[in-house]
């Protein structure tokens, strides 16, 4: 049965499970050290249980079991050492909000939450281990918004840079769905480095034009975090896809392969599966909203910024004007503007905030709500339908501009803090 978790994207590859308490057996030994923290063989085991559990239900063919346990141990490498920073730097997930997490993906799921948990014992995976891998997932998605995605920027020449382009070129409303195979190239490698891993790079191309499948190839060979999902991209607009992406896929036909492609971040193999077209008047309902954000760190506890957020709602509910409070206390970037937001779209902002916003009713004030970013409230100012052909196309070339930016950013940064800390891999050791 096909469950859907939280958030699809680059963090679901990168922390495919937990690490699951693995069967008493008589002998087990450690395969990775991530700073004062032992990785063991068992743990290793049961990971790739499950990773191999979830290639089935996606029919992507298993590499080899060695290559498997290889590529299983590396994410579980960076995962941990991501999860030690966020523990370092103060960010916690308490239970009440892991619970609220997981009745919202039972729902989700049209389940009740006992139903749920019977359908995940059924699928052969433990409650306790499942609302341990959705922690894992909360704690180091807000990790990830702390340190990269609130800090992308994407400025209106970029924008515009990018419209020309698609213009000029007629694919404004083309997306395409891809898959690919990243071999990464470490920073200040040696020429024999970057040779070795251009020859395996060709080995994998090569494998790939004998009529070995993509995914499986992908599984064996790719250091990207989707390596485990076979490489797929998913379906992204032109203005997400790097030039040299770009550059190869528009001369492709469906199906069809690139041969080994070097960037400055490593050398690539892109697949196209398929393309479409997205041109069509649009109009949809937008919401102008206001908001203050107060954010959790490692100054500020869960605790302490929801009592501050309680305060505010307060004096709110007294009569105190939201846009001031808004400018001397929300820690957002529209705080100068009173946490004027604009007009929103759906999909602008993250799932918890759109969905409390979607409640009210114009003037209405909302209740505290959590999200990745802290803790807000939010008012709706109006509402309106618009035909947003024009402005749907600027913004969605500016979130593809700023995913695709998320997206390398947040493995280059994995990257940084897996070469800062201690790792020893042990799993040759016999």
């Amino acid at each position: 049965m096909s469950l859907h978790l939280i958030r699809a994207g680059l963090i679901a590859a990168l922390i495919s499970t937990a690490t699951a308490q693995a069967a008493p057996i008589a002998v087990d030994r450690v395969v990775a050290v991530v700073n004062k923290q032992a990785i063991t063989y068992n743990e290793l085991k049961e990971r790739v249980k499950t990773v191999t559990r979830q290639m089935n239900s996606q029919k992507i063919p298993l590499p080899k079991n060695d290559v498997l346990e290889t590529q299983v141990l590396e994410r579980m490498v960076s995962e941990q050492v991501l999860l030690q920073l966020a523990f370092d730097t103060g960010i916690r997930v308490d239970d009440t909000q892991l619970d609220k997490t997981v009745e919202r993906i039972a729902q989700q799921n049209n389940m009740s939450l006992p139903s749920f948990r019977a359908a995940l014992a059924k699928d052969g995976i433990e409650f306790k281990q499942f609302r341990e891998e959705i922690r894992n997932e909360i704690i180091i998605s807000r990790l990830r918004d702390r340190e990269v995605d609130s800090r992308v920027v994407v400025t209106d020449a970029e924008i515009d840079s990018q419209m020309k382009q698609q213009e000029a070129q007629g694919d404004g409303g083309v997306e395409f769905q891809l898959a690919h195979i990243l071999l990464s190239i470490p920073e200040n490698a040696s020429p024999e480095q970057i040779n070795k891993l251009r020859d395996k790079a060709d080995k994998a191309a090569a494998e790939i034009q004998k009529g070995t499948n993509f995914a499986q190839v992908a599984a064996s060979y790719s250091d990207a975090p989707d390596a485990l999902q076979g490489g797929s991209l998913g379906w992204r607009p032109a203005g997400r896809l790097p030039g040299l992406f770009l550059e190869q896929v528009e001369k492709m036909k469906n199906g069809q392969t690139s041969g080994v492609l070097k960037s400055a971040k490593g050398f690539h193999i892109v697949k196209l599966i398929d393309k479409r077209s997205k041109n069509e008047q649009v109009v949809i309902q937008q919401t102008h909203a206001r908001h203050i954000l107060i954010r959790t760190n490692e100054a500020v506890s869960e605790q302490e910024a929801k009592q501050i957020i309680d305060n505010i709602a307060a004096k709110l509910k007294s009569g105190s004007s939201f846009e001031e409070i808004a400018r001397q206390q929300s820690e957002d970037g529209s705080a100068p503007k009173g946490g004027d937001l604009g007009w929103l779209s759906p999909g602008d902002t993250v799932p918890e905030f759109e969905e409390a916003m979607d409640k009210l009713a114009p003037g209405q004030l909302s209740a505290p709500v959590r999200t990745a970013f802290g803790w807000h409230l939010i008012k709706v100012i109006e509402r309106r339908n618009q035909d947003v052909s024009t402005d749907r196309m600027r913004t969605s070339i500016r979130q593809a501009i700023r995913s695709r930016k998320a997206d390398e950013n947040f493995v280059d940064w994995v990257r940084q803090q897996r070469d800062r800390a201690y790792v020893e891999m042990k799993l040759e050791d016999r």
